[in-house]
């Protein structure tokens, strides 16, 4: 799990709620069943109708991902891809196909298979390159609906202030139920303001930082089964590799220079 998310929606929440009871307030006061009804109702059926169905399937699946650290990190992808070039250089790409088969992450596997297959580094390059420009334009789309969600919840949570006030208006002549009555028509607004702002905005960024993160893995995927494609040498995959994850090659400029030497012979 990540923690930082939810040590922050703790965090925040925590605070709300403590600041409230330290000004005298109880959570009774802002806990109202009518208020969450508008405010998250209107706001889930705004969303809905700006987007399809399909982009508030995929938005509530990558919900997850939120909470969930990616399981691919770029330094293992480059480990793996060294120790397939360093074989294949051995052995023949051939003698890398079981070892393809076995990585459980789809883009990757599929990667390697093709790379393995035969596949011209050109046609390689252009096939990935058109899945990672889906899976950037799907993840766009989830994070434009956290987005569009936290626009939407404080003008609904105005909303619901105002039928709470006209409610309080229908019984002025019981001045006793004034005070109570404009209490609970705020709460809407505060439910507004406080889920775009501390859950559906963070939520949204959140997502657009794992998209970013996946993204950039596919793209050291996609270097690295051309590479294995296109024969080079393993201190060269090394050097390109690395210069996506921004680490120098073990070596230093000795390493680079050689690699460079040996990519113009």
């Amino acid at each position: 799990m990540d923690l930082a998310t939810i040590l922050g929606i703790t965090v925040a929440l925590g605070a709300i709620a403590g600041g409230n009871v330290l000004e005298g307030g109880h959570l009774g006061s802002i806990l109202q069943p009518t208020a969450a009804v508008i405010v998250f109702g209107g706001t889930f059926g705004a969303v809905a109708v700006q987007f399809p169905g399909a982009v508030l399937r995929r938005a509530m699946a990558d919900l997850s991902r939120v909470f969930r650290p990616p399981s691919h990190h770029a330094e293992q992808v480059v480990a793996t891809i060294l120790r397939l070039a360093q074989r294949a250089r051995r052995d023949g790409l051939v003698a890398i196909e079981k070892d393809a088969a076995a990585i459980p992450e789809p883009f990757f596997r599929r990667a390697l298979e093709l790379a393995i297959d035969g596949t011209d580094a050109r046609d390689l390059r252009s096939a990935l390159e058109r899945e990672i420009d889906r899976v950037e334009e799907e993840g766009e789309g989830a994070a434009k609906v956290m987005e569009a969600a936290g626009g939407f919840a404080p003008t609904v949570g105005i909303l619901g202030a105002v039928l709470g006030l006209i409610h309080v208006m229908e019984n002025l002549s019981d001045p006793s139920k004034l005070g109570g009555g404009i209490a609970v028509a705020f709460v809407a607004t505060v439910y507004g303001v406080a889920t775009a702002n501390l859950l559906y905005l963070p939520m949204g960024g959140k997502l657009r930082v794992r998209l970013r993160e996946e993204i950039a893995v596919m793209e050291l995927v996609t270097e690295g089964a051309c590479c294995l494609a296109a024969g080079e040498n393993p201190r060269l995959v090394e050097t390109k590799l690395r210069a996506f994850i921004g680490e120098p090659a073990p070596g230093g400029r000795e390493a680079t220079g050689a690699a460079r030497r040996e990519a113009r012979t």
